[in-house]
This record gives C-alpha cells, sequence and structure tokens, in this order.
C-alpha cells in the first residue's frame, strides 16, 4: 500500500491498492503506517513535486479514510477496557511510577550512551519537527475558556511571537548539536511502525473535528507527562556532553510544561466538558491511545537497545 501511495504522489493518479489490502493490512504495521504518514503529511508540509491539490483529492482521501477505521478499529479494540472518565485516564499520570525499568527517559539519565541520545533524537524528529502544528487544527472547534487556554499554551509552543523559539526550531537546534541532520522529515526512511503510529495518532485526531475531544486528550497527556521526563532527559544530554542547545530544549520544557499541565488540565479540559461534556469519554480515549503508542514505542526502542542494536531500521552514521 505505502509504494502505491508514494507511486501515486509520484504520477498524479489514483493510488492502486489490491482489493481488501487494507482489511488485510497489519494496523500496527510499517505499511499501513506509512502509507498514513504519506497521506497525512499532504496536510502539512507536503512533498517536492507533488501538486498541493492532492491534498483534497477524493482518491486519496477515500484510502485515508480506510487506513484510519483499521488503525482506529485496531485502538479501540487495544483499549476495550481503558477508563472511561477524565479523573480515571488522568490519575495514574500524576504519579511518579515506582518501577523505572520500562522508562526511556530513566534509562538515558542514569546510563544512556550518546548513540542512543542521538537514536531518540532522530526518531522524535518526525513528533517534535511538528509539534504543536496538529494541536493548533483543535482551535477553531472550541469555545470560551477551552479556546483562550489553548491558544495560550500554544503561543508559547510556537515561540512567544520569536521564531528562534519555537519549539520545533529548539529541537532542529538540539539535532544538531547531536550531529543529526535537522532538515524535515529527514529521518521518515529510518522510522519504525511503532514511531509512525505515535506521529500518525496525533494528526488522525487533529485532522477530524469531530475528535476533538481526543484530541484535547492527547494534547493533555503529552503535556502531563512531559516535565519529568525531559527533566532527566536534560540531564542524559548533559551528562553525555551533548551540547548546550540539545540541554535547552528540554531543560525548557521542564518549567514550561509544568505551568502547560495546570492551564490544560484546569482550563482546556474543564473549559471544554463545561461546553460539552459528553466528550468526557473521548478526551478518556485520547490519553488512553497516547499512553498506549508511547509505552508500544518505548518497548520497542528498549528491546532493540538491549539487544545493542539499532532501533532505527538502518543505523545512523557518524559518531
Amino acid at each position: 500500500m505505502s509504494c502505491a501511495v508514494s507511486d501515486a504522489l509520484r504520477t498524479g493518479s489514483p493510488p492502486q491498492c489490491a482489493p481488501g489490502a487494507v482489511l488485510e493490512a497489519d494496523p500496527w504495521g510499517e505499511d499501513l503506517q506509512l502509507s498514513l504518514y504519506l497521506l497525512y503529511e499532504l496536510h502539512y508540509r507536503g512533498f517536492d513535486g507533488v501538486d498541493d491539490a492532492r491534498e483534497w483529492d477524493p482518491d486519496l482521501l477515500r484510502l485515508r479514510q480506510a487506513l484510519e477505521a483499521r488503525f482506529l478499529d485496531a485502538l479501540r479494540t487495544e483499549l476495550s477496557d481503558a477508563p472511561r472518565t477524565v479523573e480515571d485516564a488522568f490519575a495514574p499520570l500524576l504519579v511518579e511510577p515506582i518501577d523505572h525499568s520500562g522508562s526511556l527517559s530513566h534509562h538515558l539519565a542514569t546510563e544512556g550512551e550518546l548513540w542512543q541520545l542521538r537514536e531518540y533524537a532522530a526518531l522524535r524528529s518526525l513528533y517534535h519537527l511538528k509539534e504543536a502544528d496538529p494541536h493548533a487544527w483543535v482551535i477553531p472547534r472550541l469555545t470560551g475558556r477551552a479556546k483562550a487556554a489553548m491558544v495560550a499554551i500554544e503561543y508559547d509552543e510556537f515561540g512567544a511571537g520569536r521564531a528562534d523559539r519555537i519549539h520545533a526550531q529548539l529541537f532542529a537546534d538540539l539535532m544538531t548539536d547531536l550531529g543529526l541532520d535537522p532538515k524535515y522529515g529527514r529521518y521518515l526512511d529510518q522510522a519504525p511502525a511503532p514511531l509512525l503510529a505515535s506521529v500518525n495518532l496525533m494528526s488522525l485526531f487533529g485532522l477530524h473535528r469531530a475528535m476533538r475531544g481526543a484530541l484535547v486528550g492527547h494534547f493533555a497527556c503529552v503535556e502531563i507527562t512531559s516535565s519529568p521526563g525531559s527533566r532527566r532527559l536534560a540531564k542524559a544530554m548533559r551528562r553525555c556532553g551533548a551540547g548546550p542547545a540539545a540541554e535547552h530544549f528540554y531543560a525548557e520544557h521542564v518549567e514550561a510544561d509544568a505551568v502547560h499541565e495546570q492551564v490544560v488540565r484546569h482550563e482546556v479540559i474543564d473549559g471544554l466538558l463545561a461546553d460539552e461534556p459528553e466528550f468526557e469519554a473521548d478526551i478518556a480515549f485520547g490519553c488512553a491511545a497516547t499512553v498506549l503508542l508511547e509505552d508500544r514505542l518505548a518497548s520497542h526502542i528498549r528491546e532493540a537497545w538491549d539487544d545493542e542494536r539499532s532501533a532505527l531500521r538502518t543505523p545512523l552514521l557518524g559518531p
């Protein structure tokens, strides 16, 4: 399917997928997740040589809808027993777990090596170089308190009016310190399925007005869990001598996201529920889906590193 999508984008023709290909595809596999990623990218920066009008090509949209349905069905199946209330979904995230054995940030802070930090940054670049963009899609779909608070947080994410402080730019600076190529999308070919799925999730939620509750849940989950992890990753960058920009990206998020956590919980979520209480289950689903996919990605990375191999599809060049 991903070959069919790639060919369709190159040639301008409809995607030539075999009948039943979507239904037979592994919803967690590279083929489906890469296909979705390519189709979603048309709504971001597009591709060189691809007509911008393909963003709304009906044949591509039909395929995307089928892929999304397969992905969503898998998520809902995995999360059939997940919490349905905001309190139950977010309560576990407000307490630091005692067992750190599966935590990537704890591993990197205490015993991670520079090559692992470089791999982690290359993987996360597909997320962080477009971070805040899909969340901005929810702004026109909110009202009152939720909208005002969301705009306030996004203003910080986009640098508070300064291009050099846009968080995506700060991550690009981090990549430069680590000897990585900061070009947008540079490491797509090396991205494994669990990473693609985590990025596709926020695009899926962001592009659908009907899923605005899930996007708020996703956004809140990211903000709530960011500050403690960022503190450990700043320590990891400092311990490994990654460079000032590499350390600064995570140090910036320690304080900023601690503030964002309070705003998103008490203003964005509470404001949305005051206006549209029927979205509580969707907010909880967005949170649970984010935790699920982040755990799957962390497991993939740790399994690779424990086997002393790259977590990318092909290892990075350089030191």
